[in-house]
């Protein structure tokens, strides 16, 4: 059974991928309290694997919101550390990194996304995962380290938390009576959204692929949803009757991205992976969790 070390796996992905690794892995899922990465001296991150001895590492903590300092040491200076950790502790283990879609910024409306596209991310998230995924790669080629970045578009799923619109709209319909109004920011953006099971699927594969052809992975659905169609297939899911209104603020995050959609090609072609949850799937499991929670429609 191979040692695998899992930082984040309390976070909604790690959650998943901890379930997804737990057959077949011996698992050390420090928690913040034990090894804060934003805050973990090198050598701290050194005597962890030097004491842990994996076959592979799996980061699925980081950052989607604060300053741009805050982003920067999250998930730029995190993933320095790592590599930096890595290749001097334990050169022969597989690392395993989320990046995000983020990273490309704008792509061209009816485009997919190819892992080779030029990284334009228009915001501060999307510029520290892209430096973290350089980072990254070049690291790889360098043959410092054994590394797999994939690349995560929208995931959606059970345990999506209310900081994201999906799981905050669960929230807010859990209390909201029939006729009342759903309040949101617009809707009018495709997003490709893919299921956090899959996700924890895909990780699965990159932590044992074989010598991969390729170090950078889009893990996504490669369809483009209108958010405004994922919105109302969860209010269907949640069988409430409410109306829905766009006057919000939109999400500084994507205000200016309009249309994501992923080439999957590769991901399918180095690890074997392709989705098996569609968004209706997931957006069933998304709110079926959260139901137990919800006050009784009035």
């Amino acid at each position: 059974m191979m040692r695998v070390l899992l930082f984040g796996a309390s976070g909604f992905i790690g959650a998943h991928v901890r379930r997804e690794l737990a057959a077949t892995a011996d698992l050390t899922c420090p928690s913040r309290d034990e090894c804060d990465l934003v805050t973990a001296a090198p050598e701290t991150l050194r005597a962890l694997l030097d004491t842990v001895r994996p076959d592979a590492v799996v980061n699925c903590a980081g950052a989607v919101s604060g300053t741009a300092e805050d982003l920067v040491r999250a998930n730029t200076l995190v993933t320095a550390k790592l590599v930096e950790a890595v290749a001097v502790a334990a050169p022969r283990a597989r690392l395993v990194r989320l990046g995000s879609a983020a990273e490309y910024g704008p792509v061209p409306f009816g485009a997919a996304a190819a892992e080779d596209l030029p990284a334009a991310p228009v915001s501060a998230y999307g510029v520290s995962q892209a430096a973290a995924t350089r980072l990254t790669e070049l690291s790889a080629a360098a043959g410092r380290v054994d590394a797999v970045v994939l690349r995560v578009f929208n995931p959606v799923g059970p345990g999506m938390p209310r900081t994201t619109l999906l799981g905050r709209v669960a929230a807010l319909l859990s209390r909201l009576a029939p006729g009342e109004d759903l309040r949101t920011g617009p809707l009018d953006a495709y997003r490709d959204f893919v299921d956090v099971r899959d996700v924890a699927a895909a990780v699965g594969r990159a932590v044992t692929v074989t010598a991969p052809r390729a170090r950078v992975l889009n893990v996504a659905s490669g369809r483009a949803v209108p958010v405004r169609d994922a919105v109302h297939l969860l209010v269907t899911a949640a069988g409430r009757p409410v109306r829905v209104r766009e006057d919000h603020a939109p999400s500084p995050r994507s205000a200016d991205v309009g249309w994501m959609r992923a080439d999957v090609g590769r991901a399918a072609s180095v690890l074997g992976w392709t989705p098996e949850h569609d968004l209706y799937d997931s957006v069933g499991a998304l709110w079926s969790q959260a139901a137990p929670a919800a006050a009784p429609a009035r």
